[in-house]
């Protein structure tokens, strides 16, 4: 029986069905659509990067050389299980044999990463765009984590500045006589050409290259305002250090004159001037919503206050089309150019995170919501942004593309995740649209371990056609991006799984219950931005119907006599759970805050998705080990210790009695030893889970916890 833990250990891939019906009605049936969810990134020890270029089918195939071609040693001949064209391998494969095979076509390799011999033409850029509209506190701790960030940062990388408040500057970095800026009004929209002439960067005031610099010819004008941080970390610092509030008079019944398009706009407009189609990102810092100039959500008058869900379901929130047609604009420009655009969020109210939300949805940019740029949670997520792997690089991949291709029965019906379509019109675009469809390609800006895609197919397959004994389809995800070292590297993943007929016990015992569980929950987050929050509700609920009627063991009219087999047991609480989550339901949550949720939904792999479906719960108690409880309130007693992760949040409960125990001090007295034992455990467990993300060990005690509470919990009857 196929292990789907393995399979993602080794490939990346957790699919809904492990075997495929084989035909479009019976695939029909099976309710779940075919899907994958997909982490181009995933780490893995035993894969190094081989250093030449792969072999590639003939176009307009260009399926990338895999474990699954059949290949003729002595005619030194492939052939491409996805066209079945015959290819011949390149002069350089002559010495090939049955006992000396490239890496690519040994079984234990259907994930590879290629380092092509192209570089990149420039290393990566990182610009931060700081909101200068916070008080002393705030400001001091966002310039302390901007300055240890550049310590971070490799040296050959290119920073730059912008601030903005009441106006938006552009700080110059290669001008070491004094701090010098270009000043934007904060009320007026600039065109990308208004940008470019006021920063000197048109073609006849391009400054003069400096030497040594890794730069096109056509980049010399943004010198001034993107440098490598060797050679203006000491000038930044100094400008970060000094950096003081917005200038501009604050009434007391009055919000700061805040700018943020207009920031957001110039840093778009510099960034696809000079450097278009590199990897680059926008790290914006915001502490508070944009109230001045295009894409204001509210006005500087307190007695305004922010839209709520009502508002915008009434459509009474004035500001809220206009604004979000704005940063839709916006969006477009920076993810056809590749860049990324993160969101860093510091205070108590909303920032404007859903007018905006189209920025990181469309490049796979980081959001970050704290109460401030003085909390914990701020300066970790941030510096964890800038983590490295073993070699010291940076583990996040730039201007990245991300292909499919499927061998003629399956088609690709779209793909849901942080993305654009890149137009790629290939013969294995389907008819069905779910996602982001009617390509078989996207653009992932950013690629990080973690960022998970779900791609969705559907069988063309005809009812009635005969299916070949040991039939199999196959599927190979090519994903193409810029390694923060500055190479370029092309990473292929490609599965086969068997199809079966219709009605083959086989089909029903490959199902994931855990894959399809996430992968319908996407689909839900998907409708419930476009359509309203019941409809997604009832379809929802009908799909799990559907399912329950096609796979469960039941008698008509006898509800006690209704069963599911083990591997579709615990999907029916995972819709439970999901129906009543943020991410479909907006009671009590901000807009800003739904949009937060539902874009991590969006990113995360099966696991971590799963604890924000449905969290996590542990009691620790001196009579036996840690265990995991029920999600409901018969779980707290008044000698128990609960601790609950739900992904975002982690709480620790103490019961009655033991709060009152610690209250008292029995910890710090000899002979209540056990008790201080107790007291301590579920504090370690949740260091190990809050530091997963940088220590590699911990993430396996981490998804042997989450795994065990999963398996045994349940819905409340």
């Amino acid at each position: 029986m196929l292990n789907f833990e393995d399979v993602e250990e080794r490939d990346g891939v957790r699919l809904s069905w492990n075997v495929w019906p084989s035909s479009k009605i019976e695939a029909t049936r099976t309710v779940v659509p075919i899907s994958a969810l997909y982490t181009p990134l995933k780490q893995r020890e035993d894969l190094p990067p081989v250093l030449y270029e792969p072999v590639t089918c003939k176009p307009p195939c260009r399926a990338v050389l895999n474990p699954y071609c059949q290949i003729d040693i002595r005619g030194k001949l492939w052939i491409c299980p996805f066209c079945l064209q015959r290819n011949a391998f390149p002069p350089h494969y002559k010495d090939i044999s049955n006992t000396n095979l490239p890496a690519e076509l040994l079984p234990k390799y259907t994930t590879i990463e290629y380092t092509l011999s192209r570089p990149a033409q420039v290393p990566p850029i990182f610009l931060f765009v700081v909101d200068t509209c916070l008080d002393e506190e705030d400001l001091k701790a966002l310039r302390d984590a901007l300055v240890v960030s550049l310590s971070l940062i490799p040296p050959y990388a290119l920073v730059g500045l912008i601030t903005y408040g009441t106006m938006t500057q552009v700080h110059e970095l290669g001008y070491a006589e004094c701090s010098k800026s270009y000043v934007f009004r904060g009320g007026k929209e600039y065109s990308p050409k208004q940008i470019q002439d006021m920063l000197g960067l048109s073609a006849q005031n391009r400054a003069a290259p400096r030497p040594g610099q890794p730069m096109p010819q056509q980049t010399f004008g943004a010198a001034r305002f993107l440098m490598p941080v060797q050679q203006c970390e000491f000038q930044l610092t100094g400008i970060l250090e000094t950096l003081t509030r917005d200038p501009w008079p604050v009434a007391n019944d009055k919000r700061a004159l805040r700018c943020t398009g207009v920031a957001l706009s110039v840093a778009v407009g510099l960034l696809e001037t000079t450097f278009p189609n590199t990897g680059a990102r926008i790290m914006v810092f915001s502490g508070g919503p944009a109230t001045e100039g295009p894409g204001m959500v509210v006005t500087n008058e307190l007695k305004e206050p922010i839209r709520s869900h009502h508002d915008i379901d009434r459509d009474s929130a004035k500001h809220f089309k206009r604004a979000s047609k704005f940063y839709e604009g916006l969006a477009k420009r920076v993810s056809n150019n590749g860049h990324v655009v993160d969101l860093f969020a510091g205070c108590l109210d909303q920032t404007g995170l859903l007018e905006m939300k189209s920025l990181p949805n469309s490049t796979n940019g980081t959001i970050v919501l704290a109460d401030s740029f003085a909390t914990s949670i701020f300066k970790q997520s941030f510096l964890r942004v800038f983590n490295k792997d073993e070699q010291g690089n940076l583990e996040m991949g730039f201007n990245g593309t991300f292909d499919v291709q499927t061998t003629k029965e399956l088609k690709v019906s779209g793909m849901i995740g942080h993305g654009i379509s890149a137009g790629k019109k290939s013969a294995c675009v389907g008819e069905t649209e779910i996602g982001i469809g009617q390509t078989s390609a996207w653009k992932i800006n950013c690629v990080v371990p973690r960022t998970a895609a779900a791609v969705y197919f559907e069988v063309v397959t005809p009812a009635g056609q005969p299916l070949q004994p040991g039939s199999r389809g196959l599927i190979q995800f090519v994903t193409h991006y810029q390694h923060s070292s500055g190479q370029m590297r092309l990473r292929v993943t490609t599965i086969a799984r068997n199809f079966a007929e219709a009605g083959s016990p086989s089909i029903a015992a490959s199902f994931d219950q855990e894959a399809a569980a996430v992968l319908m929950a996407r689909i839900a987050v998907f409708k419930a931005e476009i359509d309203d929050s019941p409809d997604v509700l009832r379809w929802l609920d009908r799909m799990l119907i559907r399912l329950c009627q096609k796979f469960a063991d039941y008698r008509k009219e006898d509800p006690t006599s209704f069963r599911l087999t083990d591997n579709f047991s615990i999907y029916p609480q995972f819709m439970f759970h999901l129906r009543r989550s943020q991410f479909l339901q907006v009671f009590n949550n901000s807009p800003d805050e739904t949009a937060f949720y539902r874009h991590v939904l969006s990113e995360e792999d099966v696991n971590n998705s799963l604890i924000m479906i449905q969290p996590t719960l542990m009691s620790y108690t001196f009579d036996t080990p840690p265990q995991p409880v029920l999600l409901d309130s018969v779980s707290i007693k008044p000698d128990v210790i609960l601790l609950l992760d739900t992904f975002f949040h982690i709480l620790i409960f103490h019961g009655e009695t033991i709060a009152q125990w610690r209250k008292a001090g029995y910890q710090d007295q000899e002979g209540y030893e056990n008790f201080n034992e107790l007291l301590e455990m579920p504090v370690a467990d949740a260091q190990v889970l809050t530091s997963w993300l940088t220590d590699s060990p911990s993430r396996d005690i981490l998804f042997v916890i989450r795994a065990a509470v999963r398996l045994v919990s349940c819905c409340p009857s």
